[in-house]
């Protein structure tokens, strides 16, 4: 069962959802978790304080899925492109369904004030870096930078797909890395 704190973080995302933040009322956010005004306040101490907690849940949770997908793919043995790709289709996935993914990654003015572009490329970097030792971490980290620009460009104007969105994305990496050494 979820906790009243939870409770209020879901109203409050599925309000920023409908308008923007400055028209989310706390009284309407308490109503909607179905708990007092007083526990929204108890939990957050002001609007500012929930803003925070939902921005860093929602790019915790964006970044775990960044992880999720990176290991998925390296454990499936996929090549360096398509572990990037299974970043990037979960990184279009988020930014479309979460308004505050999507302004950190774009900078947009609201954005959370988290470097989250920074730590997609740390993660993604790491987990190229391990799981393909015949490339060199530099090569790495500058196929990772145009890629995740390019998965950028996608989240700012969409293509027609995620799935070829991330086809051009893995093409750009395979394209950027040297080929392994056999």
């Amino acid at each position: 069962m979820p906790t009243a704190r939870e409770t209020l973080l879901d109203a409050a995302f599925a309000a920023l959802g409908e308008r923007s933040w400055d028209a989310v009322r706390m009284v309407e956010v308490a109503a909607a978790a179905g708990v007092s005004r007083q526990t929204l306040y108890n939990e957050f101490r002001s609007k500012e304080g929930l803003a925070r907690a939902l921005a860093v849940r929602e790019t915790d949770g964006y970044l775990a899925g960044v992880d999720r997908a990176l290991a998925g793919a390296g454990r499936d043995g996929a090549d360096a492109g398509e572990c990037f790709a299974a970043a990037a289709r979960w990184t279009l996935r988020t930014a479309r369904h979460s308004p505050l993914v999507r302004a950190a990654l774009t900078g947009a003015r609201g954005g959370v004030g988290r470097d989250l572009v920074g730590e997609l490329h740390s993660r993604t970097v790491a987990a190229l870096v391990s799981g393909h030792p015949g490339l060199r971490p530099e090569d790495i980290a500058w196929a990772c930078e145009a890629a995740i620009r390019l998965t950028l460009s996608y989240v700012i104007a969409p293509a027609p797909s995620d799935e070829a969105a991330c086809l051009r994305v893995a093409q750009l990496v395979r394209g950027l890395l040297p080929r392994p050494a056999p």
